[in-house]
């Protein structure tokens, strides 16, 4: 399969590295100048917990995306959320009428704007438990193992789907079929939306926080806030399921000593957060819906005011 992935950070790297080395066509787009430098001088490192690889794949900017590009037959988005829509903007030359889009982002809203650039029916959506971060440009960290949940958007788009779970499932990706992938989109917002926004600010690992006198009251009260807004929306949350699933990650064997996508980009990197498209999202559709989320929107806020003290770009 021709693939793409539209955003080629940690996760992306991960994800286009193991496709590749199950013999799929892959092509990474990126922004990052240096990463970009990187992979095309000396290939992408892909570092495991046991051995290394290096994968010389081929890499562009999305502006150098050209309608000399042959249409890929799918494109899975990796990018940060409020970079999603130039992203697409600038790699239409490549998306023609039988590409699907596999969204794997974080947060919420974001089929409003994929369905600008494909038909519903061509858009598949996801989450993953996979983790991977960057040790410097072109070198991915890739510790633990993980999964991916996808279902098609439309019953049209089941047909293809299947074809991408096998892909998948070849390439060691550990794909699951879901029925009920808005549920798991929620579920995964609601980790991201405890963890990515208070590791970051106390400036702690997974780990650390959970072993914290007041993490169990702090994630019940935004877990509430998140099932509150859902319920709203048309998705029950199960919310000791979900506080269950935030307190497995605490685990020093498996996710616990990881720090989150949002503390990398901003305590490390000093990149702005997604932070408008998890905590805000729900701020947002809890304001909508005339139901308070407090929590959230303090988050949110003294994030952005983080943000602002560290001058992120």
């Amino acid at each position: 399969m021709k693939i793409a992935i539209a955003g080629a950070g940690a996760m992306g790297s991960r994800i286009g590295l193991m496709l590749h080395q199950a013999n799929n066509e892959v092509i990474l787009i990126d922004r990052w100048p240096d990463h970009i430098q990187a992979i095309r001088e000396k290939g992408l490192i892909g570092e495991f917990e046991d051995h290394e690889v290096v994968a010389h794949l081929p890499i562009y900017s999305p502006e150098e995306i050209v309608e000399d590009h042959a249409n890929v037959d799918l494109v899975i988005a990796l990018t940060k959320s409020m970079q999603l829509e130039s992203m697409f903007q600038d790699i239409q030359p490549i998306i023609g009428k039988d590409t699907f889009v596999f969204c794997l982002l974080n947060g919420l809203g974001h089929e409003e704007t994929l369905s600008k650039f494909v038909p519903k029916e061509n858009i598949i959506f996801g989450t993953t438990t996979w983790t991977a971060g960057l040790a410097g440009p072109g070198h991915a960290k890739l510790v633990g193992t993980g999964s991916i949940e996808m279902e098609n958007l439309a019953s049209e788009g089941k047909a293809f789907t299947l074809e991408v779970l096998n892909v998948f499932q070849n390439a060691g990706l550990n794909p699951i079929y879901s029925t009920n992938v808005r549920y798991s989109i929620w579920k995964k917002a609601c980790i991201n939306g405890t963890l990515n926004g208070l590791c970051t600010i106390l400036d702690c690992n997974i780990a650390d926080f959970g072993a914290l006198t007041g993490a169990k009251n702090l994630i019940e009260t935004i877990v509430e806030e998140f099932a509150s807004v859902a319920k709203m929306e048309g998705i029950e949350l199960d919310q000791p399921q979900v506080i269950r699933a935030i307190e497995a990650t605490y685990d020093v064997k498996t996710q616990g000593l990881h720090f989150p996508s949002m503390y990398q980009d901003l305590i490390r990197n000093h990149r702005k957060t997604e932070i408008d498209y998890i905590n805000g999202a729900v701020w947002q559709k809890g304001r909508k819906h005339q139901i308070e989320t407090p929590y959230c929107a303090f988050l949110t806020q003294l994030i952005h005011a983080k943000e602002e003290l560290l001058n992120a770009k």
